[in-house]
């Protein structure tokens, strides 16, 4: 068993993905999963599993919303996993074995599927993402959206092994997180950045030529269509939504 490790998970509505990211998670002693208004089996399904605790409580924002799970784990280490991720066993083998260093953010290795098939291009392969830290060093940012744990004066290490991202099981999963996203992303940066109309398009339009073309995207198949699409909505309604909102506020 992994004891000195809490693993934090967010849900919301989950339950195609949640068992899966669980079950990886059994040699876990200490499991919190944190959800914020799930209306589907997502609760009833961790309510199964020994180890978890479950809270419910509000999401405000990413950043502050893991800092907010996390303090309820008894561990001081804690490993943050996406309730439509799966820990390899590769990865639990380290984590069960690592001498950890508190001052250290250890980094782990994505690999990103969509249903059961793994992308691997657009952008999406073999990211390195910080998942494990010392909760009594650091925390994460307060950033609504790309929120990132904060590394100042501490070493980073990857880890070998994998984090399996099932990000998304249907299109409509696309167009829900691009909305989700974008006005997480306008709300966080209201009046700090500016845009305008034509940041929107360009932002966009550049987008999806990097995913599609320069990522690649055109050797996934119809899904690296579907990504590249995705990334040229969000990114389009993240800046045309800061533009709306910075004119509201210079109009107050």
């Amino acid at each position: 068993m992994i004891g000195n490790i809490s693993a934090v998970v967010l849900a919301k509505n989950n339950e195609a993905t949640i068992k899966k990211t669980l079950e990886a998670l059994r040699e876990f002693e200490e499991v919190i999963v944190y959800d914020n208004g799930s209306t589907d089996k997502t609760m009833d399904i961790a309510k199964e599993f020994s180890n978890v605790t479950l809270i419910e409580g509000a999401f405000k924002g990413f950043g502050w919303t893991k800092n907010k799970a996390a303090s309820y784990a008894k561990n001081e280490w804690i490993l943050i996993v996406d309730s439509d991720e799966v820990v390899d066993k590769e990865l639990r083998e380290v984590l069960a074995t690592k001498q950890l260093d508190a001052n250290t953010v250890y980094i782990l290795n994505s690999r990103a599927f969509y249903k059961e098939r793994e992308v691997k291009h657009c952008g999406w392969n073999n990211q390195k993402i910080k998942r494990l830290y010392n909760k009594s060093v650091t925390r994460y940012n307060d950033n609504d959206v790309h929120e990132d744990i904060i590394t100042d004066g501490l070493k980073t290490e990857v880890l070998q092994g994998n984090m399996e991202h099932y990000s998304y099981q249907s299109i409509e999963q696309f167009v829900t997180k691009a909305n989700t996203y974008s006005t997480l992303f306008a709300k966080n940066n209201a009046g700090k950045k500016s845009s305008s109309p034509a940041k929107a398009f360009f932002n966009g339009a550049y987008s999806f030529i990097k995913t599609y073309f320069f990522k690649q995207g055109f050797r996934d198949g119809y899904i690296g269509l579907v990504i590249a699409y995705s990334h040229m909505v969000t990114n389009f309604y993240k800046y045309i939504k800061l533009y709306e909102l910075n004119k509201e506020l210079k109009g107050k």
